[in-house]
């Protein structure tokens, strides 16, 4: 015999029942549905400055903050500075001396540019020390005193029409000589302002 055959929207069991064939879930019970506030467990706001807990020393997330760098150790290589005087004269003094010698004449900006150059390429790497500001210094009258020997080589070559480097080589006592004869108040004076601007060079890279 068939089975009966049951009324259509037949009512099902609820819910927190018994389990209706063939559904494995319907006797689970369901998710108790929320009672009074629903944020009413979350943990309270922090109230006033929201970074207080921290220790002493942190830095505030995302504050844009850098930390603090230490200066820059000072220079004081006095044998550097030395020799970079040293080597600033030399250049510097024939430099000079081409300058004197194309126009046959000294300029008195170019000695006083002299001794700013090597008396601040001296401070610059070495630093302030007064040994290496005082051999700036006296590098300084060495280049501008270079710097005339050499234009007066030049305008001797010039007319002697005999090149550069014998004069140099051959003639330097003449050379010499022909400063010494030709030297006055303002070939000193070029000297001077030659110390007094390695001087103030130094002090200006300080």
């Amino acid at each position: 015999m068939s089975q009966p055959v049951q009324p259509p929207n037949q009512p099902q069991q609820p819910f927190g029942g018994q389990p209706v064939d063939g559904n494995p879930y319907a006797g689970r019970p369901g998710p108790a549905a929320p009672t009074g506030n629903p944020y009413g467990q979350q943990p309270p706001a922090p109230a006033g400055n929201p970074f207080a807990g921290q220790q002493p020393g942190q830095s505030a997330p995302f504050s844009g903050g850098a930390p603090f760098s230490p200066a820059p150790p000072a220079r004081n290589n006095i044998l550097l500075g030395v020799l970079v005087a040293l080597g600033a004269a030399v250049v510097a003094g024939i430099l000079y001396g081409v300058i004197a010698g194309s126009i046959e004449r000294e300029v008195g900006y170019a000695a006083v540019g002299v001794g700013f150059l090597v008396g601040f390429a001296a401070s610059k790497v070495g630093g302030s020390n007064p040994a290496i500001v005082g051999a700036a210094a006296v590098f300084s009258i060495g280049a501008v005193y270079l710097g005339q020997l050499v234009g007066i080589s030049m305008v001797l070559a010039d007319v002697a029409q005999i090149p550069f480097s014998e004069v140099v080589g051959d003639h330097f006592g003449t050379v010499t000589e022909a400063w010494s004869q030709e030297a006055d108040f303002m070939t000193y004076l070029f000297l001077g302002l030659g110390a007094i601007a390695a001087v103030g060079g130094a002090k200006k890279a300080g």
